[in-house]
């Protein structure tokens, strides 16, 4: 299992130095600061590999550019309007570039509007750290009293709606704007960031979209991509949901072990795979995510290892974002069906035998709380959680010698 770690470019607060330090072999990154749909630049790929490769005095850092996450799929392709064909064509061309560039994992999600969603980005633990969440009711409150959408009342249950106007009634325009600007977040990093405006067209632009039509769209992308990353190489994957659950009347579609088997199904090349969350996924009581690993395990090209603890009963929940080995996943169960997978593949001679992973999110510990650097992405809650996956990975190696 090769360690990398996600870094949103010079802009990070945690800098190549501090994933030097931190024990990380390769880097997950993207390039934030262009437009969604446009050309990832052979000058712009390269700019950002040297970056990588530098450390702050100069000297060699000897990480390498392992893994996009992610090359974003525009809401123009998934709504098949506008400029999607001439996005496609562009993110053909984006392949072809990166390929050259010798990066072969291209990280991508198709989840309508929002790349995630969570109502507080600090929640406060009983330890002193914190944490991203997703409360139930607060969402509820933004969707109906907030945001206001048509409908949203019912696709929540009556004591959900009930508890979100209560809350919603205390609360005052400081906390009403804050819970807003959670909400509609987006990807950290983007160049792209909605207001409340933003959401309600883009929710507008959905409103004749079921899943089923979603997932054509989806089907007929992947036709016209996962060709061509089998050809140059690539391996495609595709994120989860986050959380795995329908929000805001959108159609979801990457949230159940079903919907992963229909993606590689789909279009059946061993470059059009999954990026297996084990934190968006476990936001599901219903899914098995060492039972996934086993029986997708072919298709899986990156993995994303994080944990949640569900605070409430069925689908959807509120959640919150838990230490790596304290939420509801068997993380020692997953990291020993990765593995093994990953044993299958060098039995069998693939390129590919070591699956690229990182440590998806962290609580904000000890100096995270002052440095304030991404949402979910501290350095030092990173670090232990990596140091914890790979004590995981080294015992398991062992014991299986």
């Amino acid at each position: 299992m090769r360690q990398t770690w996600r870094w949103f470019g010079p802009k990070d607060l945690v800098s190549i130095d501090d994933v030097r330090q931190a024990g990380a072999e390769g880097i997950v990154s993207a390039l934030h600061h262009l437009p969604t749909g446009s050309v990832w630049t052979p000058d712009e790929i390269e700019a950002r590999k040297t970056v990588i490769a530098t450390m702050a005095d100069g000297s060699p850092s000897t990480l390498t550019w392992d893994v996009v996450e992610s090359l974003p799929v525009s809401e123009d392709i998934k709504k098949q309007t506008g400029d999607w064909r001439a996005h496609i064509e562009n993110y053909r061309t984006s392949m072809r570039n990166l390929a050259a560039a010798g990066i072969e994992v291209i990280c991508y999600n198709f989840m309508p509007v929002l790349d995630w969603t969570r109502t507080d980005l600090a929640y406060r633990l009983p330890t002193g750290a914190t944490c991203m969440r997703f409360d139930l009711a607060d969402f509820a409150a933004f969707d109906l009293h907030i945001l206001k959408r048509k409908g949203a009342e019912a696709d929540f249950p009556d004591d959900v709606r009930a508890e979100a106007a209560e809350r919603y009634g205390k609360m005052d325009e400081a906390q009403k704007e804050a819970l807003a600007r959670n909400v509609v977040f987006g990807l950290p990093g983007s160049a792209e960031s909605f207001t409340l405006d933003d959401v309600r067209r883009h929710l507008d632009e959905y409103s004749g979209i079921s899943e089923d039509r979603l997932r054509s769209h989806l089907s007929a992308f992947l036709e016209e991509v996962a060709p061509l990353a089998q050809e140059l190489g690539l391996r495609l994957c595709c994120h989860p949901d986050d959380p795995p659950f329908p929000l805001l009347g959108l159609p979801r579609i990457m949230s159940t072990e079903a919907d992963y088997r229909w993606l590689v199904d789909a279009v059946d090349l061993p470059a059009n795979g999954i990026t297996l969350c084990s934190g968006s996924l476990g936001a599901r009581a219903d899914n098995d995510l060492p039972g996934m690993m086993e029986r997708l395990g072919d298709r899986v090209h990156f993995l994303h290892l994080r944990n949640v603890r569900r605070e409430s009963e069925g689908t959807p929940c509120s959640f919150h974002e838990a230490e790596h080995l304290g939420g509801g996943t068997d993380m020692v169960a997953l990291i020993k069906a990765a593995l093994a997978e990953e044993a299958k593949r060098k039995a069998a001679g693939r390129a590919d035998c070591s699956i690229p992973f990182r440590p998806d999110h962290g609580q904000d510990i000890l100096d995270d709380q002052k440095r304030k650097a991404q949402p979910g992405y501290p350095a030092i809650g990173r670090l232990k959680g990596l140091a914890e996956l790979r004590g995981i990975a080294a015992a398991v190696s062992h014991a299986a010698e």
